[in-house]
């Protein structure tokens, strides 16, 4: 996250919230926080519990048009709560098409996984669609405190 500025921050998926409160935290009123959540009675939660976080009910998959509608045509940075490994193939191509199209050129993508996830096919084609669409890929370290263990996946510079 640019520690400097007014950044535009998306959050995909922010479900109950754990990172929408570390976005706000980092952010320390700067900028513009979007948060887009699919499920309505998810969305007027974390509107209730981050008013200064703009919670958008919509799917992911529309990112272009709901940043559109909101007069957002570049994010400085895009972070990912969504079950990649759960999606299909067209739904990581999609959602995954929507944020390269949206992040500046200097811009960062910024997900995880679960540890137990990545033999599966479905996981290994995320990790190529997303070297496909980015410049640069890098894995964390595994944190294996977490439960289940996790690992975050940051891509860098979208591919044109």
């Amino acid at each position: 996250m640019p520690e400097r500025g007014q950044p535009v921050v998306v959050e995909l998926g922010p479900g109950t919230g754990p990172f929408t409160s570390e976005i706000q935290r980092r952010l320390a009123g700067r900028g513009r926080h979007l948060a887009v959540e699919i499920n309505p009675h998810l969305a007027e939660l974390l509107r209730d519990r981050y008013p200064a976080a703009e919670v958008i009910q919509g799917d992911a998959a529309q990112l272009r048009q709901l940043l559109d509608e909101r007069g957002v045509d570049r994010a400085d940075t895009v972070v990912s709560g969504l079950p990649w490994s759960l999606f299909p193939a067209t739904t990581q191509e999609q959602v995954l098409d929507e944020l390269a199209a949206v992040l500046a050129p200097t811009g960062a993508f910024t997900t995880f996984a679960y540890r137990h996830s990545v033999p599966l096919v479905s996981a290994r084609r995320f990790r190529c669609l997303l070297a496909d669409r980015f410049e640069e890929v890098v894995p964390s370290r595994t944190v294996w405190r977490n439960s289940p263990p996790a690992y975050v996946l940051q891509a860098r510079r979208p591919r044109p």
